[in-house]
């Protein structure tokens, strides 16, 4: 059979009977927040709220419900307008500069930290959601804050995690999936001879691309800059993951170098390959298909190198209210309302797990438990770093994401184009570009 599944579409799920299940609001604890909003919106407030196009359909459709549920709770209007997420960050610095547009827009990464003194400041908001839901995650606070204020209300991320076929894994000599990166070698060697080898996207893959990577070198201790700013990632550390990708890269599957975003899930979906990085799609997209494939499919948090810790990068997104906004008493209560139960863990579950929370309180949305293979991305939030690592999110951080210095440092190393070494110190004298 053939297979043709995007990041954004691979989610075709009948939307009736999971929102049926999620009516009332899954946790329990806690009365529907319109009942309870702390903010209360201007006399005549409408809203516009610029956002990603869907990863999933769920997604979509639960967060077009909340929006519908805010307006009949509070009378704002609100309008919803879509742009695919590499349009996201110019549109929003677009309005930053000029002073108008969408009241909130919901940016990725530290988009936040390029223009803080154009955004309202959230402080309120904030400590209010994390006072109700057991406070924020690490990540998401650095990411939500700059000079001791909330610039930015963060709001999850499509977590990755390593998605395997489970029999595949085993034929290649192993009963678990390895928890470090030598075992993790190992194992991609082994599918190799299965037939059935690994695939990781080497192209501009916005988050699939730049997850693995940002994995493997912050694993092996390389980061782009220190706590002072100063650009190392030409370093011995660097070298070495570097080395290690060279490795790796002799098990893929031809034809990683020019992967974006959906062609790991196309190869995984048709069989040609048995590990890869990606978001929960590949295993739902196979369920629902009814692929018999899909009870081999299993995922894990990706192991642990040299550093042994967590050093993970997932596609993080914030909601970011304007100064300009005519009625930012509404543009508050909107985001309160969004992040706060029964909506959004009903969004949560809706979009099936594909999006991990920022407040802990949702650690117990039942979607993390319904199935254990789901429960793997519950702590993707909790395992992640910034981009900008040891360094100040701002300009800077955002522009080197951009402008995918880590992602082709890795990619040329990785394919011989360049030397560990070579490939190294290109990349710094990219990164001092932005840096300084």
């Amino acid at each position: 059979m053939s297979h043709d599944f995007s990041r954004r579409d691979v989610f075709k799920i009948g939307a009736a009977g999971v929102v049926a299940g999620a009516a009332g609001g899954m946790l329990g604890a806690k009365p529907a927040a319109g009942a309870e909003m702390t903010f209360k919106p201007e006399q005549g407030a409408q809203l516009k709220v610029l956002r990603w196009t869907k990863f999933v359909d769920g997604d979509q459709l639960l967060f077009e419900a909340n929006s519908k549920k805010f307006t009949e709770a509070t009378g704002v209007n609100v309008t919803l307008e879509y742009q695919s997420w590499e349009d996201i960050r110019p549109k929003a610095a677009v309005a930053a500069n000029v002073g108008s547009g969408p009241d909130i827009i919901f940016g990725w990464f530290d988009d936040a930290h390029q223009y803080p003194d154009k955004l309202l400041d959230v402080t309120d908001v904030a400590e209010a959601l994390g006072k109700k839901y057991e406070g924020w995650a690490p990540v998401a606070q650095a990411y939500g804050t700059r000079e001791n204020r909330w610039i930015a209300l963060p709001f999850g991320a499509a977590g990755s995690c390593c998605v395997y076929r489970k029999s595949l894994m085993e034929q290649a000599g192993f009963t678990e999936f390895p928890k470090d990166t030598d075992g993790f070698l190992k194992l991609c060697q082994g599918l190799k001879k299965t037939g059935k080898p690994a695939g990781f996207a080497l192209g501009h893959a916005v988050g699939d691309g730049n997850d693995w990577v940002h994995w493997l070198v912050w694993t092996f201790g390389g980061r782009m800059v220190d706590e002072k700013g100063a650009v190392v990632i030409n370093s011995p550390e660097t070298v070495k993951a570097l080395e290690y990708s060279k490795e790796l890269y002799a098990t893929f599957i031809p034809g990683t170098l020019s992967w974006l975003d959906p062609h790991n899930n196309k190869a995984f979906l048709s069989d040609l390959i048995s590990l890869t990085a990606n978001g929960i799609s590949v295993w739902v997209a196979a369920k629902k298909d009814k692929n018999p494939m899909a009870d081999d499919i299993y995922h894990a948090p990706y192991p642990f190198g040299p550093v042994g810790r967590a050093t993970e990068l997932h596609l993080f997104t914030s909601g970011m209210l304007f100064k300009y906004s005519k009625f930012p008493n509404a543009a508050k209560a909107y985001m309160e309302f969004m992040l706060s139960d029964p909506q959004y863990t009903d969004w949560q579950k809706e979009s099936l797990g594909y999006f991990t929370h920022t407040l802990n309180f949702y650690d117990k949305n039942p979607i993390w438990t319904s199935d254990p293979k789901i429960t793997p991305y519950r702590d993707t939030v909790k395992r992640m770093q910034t981009n900008g690592h040891a360094g100040t999110l701002g300009y800077s951080s955002a522009a080197a994401m951009a402008d995918y210095i880590l992602l082709d440092m890795v990619a040329e190393a990785a394919s011989g184009a360049a030397t560990p070494k070579d490939a190294a110190a290109k990349a710094e004298k990219r990164a001092r570009r932005y840096y300084g």
